[in-house]
């Protein structure tokens, strides 16, 4: 579709949070050109539509950095437990009567989950890969996909082969090399994960550093951190990201920063599991691109991006005692332009012309963005997903005004995601 927005405040992300007032044209999925509409090319086609925008606020969307979406089931299902309980009593025994086709549908409520919240893509790790592929493909939304092979199922042949194979599934469904954690893992098997990623030249992905219990038994293991043993295997010789990263030292970081391993925060998930906070100050201060995830309903149990950014920037204040620590403007990036870095979507972190057009209007026009002192901030600290009027994925409107233009009705997918619990209990 050809669609001109008008009369928009524009945040591009390109250089610092400088925001134009003017125009952005979409064609066929692409932004076509963004800027003041005094400057603004000529359209020699038809418009499908024109949107004014009142004034409203254009951004690249959010993306939801580490997620487990199809766990959308188990939301409210087991809260307010020790760890290992939530985990082996619970959470285990419902994720094993799941079919595939229960978690392609459970997938999709997780996908209207994200429109709502501004997000635009999303990095899932799940039991069966293909079916959160088939459910994006159909949803028309962006999602990079992680491998996620342990001790309890996967092998390094199965997950060259799922990389290769998903990746073709559509141009907006990717995925990345990955498995779900060292303490899941044999070393050996981890070995060969790591010659296989360098043979095929990609980066690695995995949980990491989630818990301090995880770190205290890798040493007991290996006499190292995490971070340091699969450095040692020469796990992230091209790179990749870790998902957590909360109990790291200054060597982790250092490790991080060599390789160029991301680490995505799941500030509500580690608080939730009494997991702990990550120092995303020295993250940022090494140079360590961070982004943002929500993690799973499961152990959030919201996925919504806008809590993930307040608890980014104020946790960090508490931990440092110092209410100047980490700024906005920072969180913000870490929900956009280092949530695309980590994810390799490297064609949807900004507002420019050639790039993808994955964007989202933020209504300012409700009370909570009124001041408009700084309008940065007021997304950070005071925004919600009240403010999100529209979410534009690969150039196409799949949520405006508190409607979904998706192909299946809203009520239809809630109406199977609950059939699917009813059946399980």
């Amino acid at each position: 579709m050809n669609i001109r927005f008008y009369n928009c405040r524009i945040l591009t992300m390109e250089d610092g949070n400088d925001i134009i007032t003017g125009e952005l044209h979409v064609k066929d999925g692409k932004i076509l050109y963004v800027g003041t509409k005094e400057k603004a090319p000529e359209f020699t086609g038809t418009w499908d539509r024109e949107i004014d925008g009142g004034g409203n606020l254009l951004m690249p969307g959010f993306k939801n950095a580490h997620t487990h979406s199809a766990m959308t089931f188990l939301r409210s299902y087991a809260d307010d437990l020790p760890l290992q309980e939530w985990l082996y009593d619970k959470v285990f025994p419902m994720e094993a009567k799941l079919t595939k086709d229960d978690q392609v549908q459970l997938a999709k409520l997780g996908i209207l989950e994200y429109l709502t919240s501004g997000i635009t893509a999303n990095f899932d790790m799940y039991l069966d890969n293909a079916c959160h592929a088939a459910a994006s493909k159909e949803m028309g939304f962006r999602t990079v996909l992680c491998g996620s092979m342990n001790d309890f199922g996967g092998t390094v042949e199965e997950t060259e082969e799922e990389f290769y194979r998903l990746n073709e599934v559509s141009p907006l469904v990717s995925c990345k090399v990955g498995f779900h954690a060292e303490y899941t893992t044999k070393g050996e098997t981890l070995k060969k994960l790591a010659d296989m990623a360098n043979r095929i030249k990609q980066p690695v992905y995995t949980h990491i550093a989630e818990t301090k219990r995880e770190v205290d038994e890798c040493y007991e293991r290996y006499h190292v951190s995490p971070f340091g043993f699969l450095d040692s295997i020469g796990m992230f010789e091209y790179g990749g990201g870790g998902f957590h990263g909360v109990w790291m030292s200054e060597e982790d970081q250092e490790i991080c920063k060599k390789k160029k391993i991301s680490i995505v925060s799941n500030p509500s998930s580690n608080l939730k599991l009494a997991s702990g906070i990550a120092d995303l100050c020295g993250l940022l201060e090494k140079g360590i691109n961070v982004a943002l995830g929500t993690d799973g309903p499961a152990s959030n149990n919201a996925l919504d991006m806008f809590r993930e950014m307040y608890l980014a920037s104020v946790l960090p204040k508490v931990t440092k005692q110092d209410a100047s620590a980490m700024d906005a403007a920072d969180v913000l990036k870490m929900a956009t332009v280092g949530g695309a870095k980590a994810m390799g979507l490297d064609g949807c972190d900004t507002l420019s012309e050639g790039k993808c057009a994955d964007l989202i209007m933020i209504d300012m026009h409700r009370p909570n963005m009124q001041p408009e002192n700084n309008i940065v901030k007021n997304i950070v600290y005071s925004g919600s997903k009240e403010n999100v009027k529209l979410t534009m994925v690969d150039g196409k409107i799949l949520y405006e005004d508190g409607v979904f233009y998706t192909e299946e009705p809203a009520e239809e997918i809630y109406e199977r995601a609950n059939r699917i619990i009813g059946r399980m209990r």
